[in-house]
């Protein structure tokens, strides 16, 4: 059996913690708290109708898009699965042409046509939501491949969540990315739950940052609530991609509040225990009191931030209402490529 290459960076007081620049803290918490009002918001308007289809929210998990977004650059390509708005928010995409993908509106990044879990940004690099379990890691792969082969020195985060992680063409894109040493992250969401399984239930093994032991892919457990941790583990995957040693696994230890999609009550788990996680693992909540008890921000700066990121979804969500329904002629458009 191949030498176990996974590491474990923890959180709080833990050995992955840098301490990043007040201003760095700031934006980190601005970008988690617009992910958390969007998702919000969101929610709300799937209750009211004006959002259909399936609408996975990311309420929860803010620290681990955010944290990897700090530590690459922007000739990087990243994509994810069908729980994807947190990304594009993470990658600069307009909450306003989010908002009206989600409602279906002209105005979306798919002109509507998407929905919540197909939409894309070429100017962002982000290359999707995806609506097939695990279907994005073999196309993650693929991008990387292309990365490698155009030495154009980026790099791929392809995110999946634990569901996800044994999935067939999941091992196999893990064994094409260490065979040709493609410059690709492979970021294991963990929320501990794939739809309503328990991990502890659906995964023979419990470490999945030791996925990739048997190919040599190194691997490390992160803390996925603590935005600094995630941080200083995407800096150093990042960097070991970039040397042309081949990808790198991180397992992201996190958890999501809501149910899997808007369907789902979420019954299989206990409400101590989500209540557990939100008094005392919450990404936001835990930055916010660090930012306050290090004199980073007052408690009316803090009130400050929190009513400037509402307005912008408050505008996005009033862009999306108001934005027209995809004309009729566009049913056929963009599904084939004129050749």
């Amino acid at each position: 059996m191949a030498k176990s290459t996974a590491a474990k960076i923890n959180g709080a007081n833990g050995a992955g913690r840098a301490v990043d620049e007040p201003e760095t803290l700031i934006k980190y918490y601005r970008d988690m708290l617009l992910i958390r009002r969007f998702e919000e918001r969101a929610g709300q308007m799937y209750g009211m109708g004006l959002i259909g289809g399936f609408c996975h929210l990311y309420i929860g998990q803010e620290a681990v898009v955010v944290g990897m977004q700090a530590a690459i650059g922007s000739n990087d390509s990243v994509l994810t699965s069908y729980r994807d708005h947190g990304h594009m928010l993470a990658c600069g995409m307009d909450p306003k042409g989010v908002m009206a993908e989600l409602t279906g509106r002209r105005g979306g990044y798919s002109r509507g046509k998407g929905g919540s879990m197909h939409m894309f940004s070429r100017e962002k690099n982000f290359f999707g939501g995806h609506g097939i379990v695990g279907a994005q890691v073999s196309i993650g792969t693929g991008i990387a491949f292309a990365q490698r082969y155009r030495e154009d020195g980026g790099i791929t985060l392809t995110y999946f969540g634990d569901g996800a992680s044994n999935q067939g063409q999941v091992h196999e894109s893990f064994n094409m990315a260490a065979l040709w040493k493609l410059p690709v992250i492979y970021i294991i969401e963990n929320n501990k739950y794939g739809m309503g399984t328990s991990i502890e239930r659906s995964s023979a093994q419990k470490d999945l940052s030791e996925l990739g032991a048997g190919l040599g892919i190194p691997g490390a457990q992160v803390d996925g609530m603590d935005v600094e941790s995630v941080r200083a583990a995407g800096e150093m995957a990042a960097s070991y991609c970039r040397s042309g040693k081949g990808p790198h696994i991180l397992e992201m230890q996190t958890y999501r509040y809501r149910g899997h999609s808007m369907s789902d009550p979420a019954k299989y788990r206990t409400k101590e225990e989500v209540t557990k996680m939100r008094e005392e693992r919450d990404p936001i909540t835990n930055l916010r009191d660090r930012l306050i008890e290090h004199k980073v921000l007052k408690e009316d700066e803090i009130k400050a931030i929190d009513k400037e990121i509402r307005e912008v979804v408050t505008v996005a969500a009033e862009f999306a209402q108001n934005s027209p329904e995809p004309d009729p002629s566009e049913l056929y458009t963009d599904v084939y490529v004129d050749a």
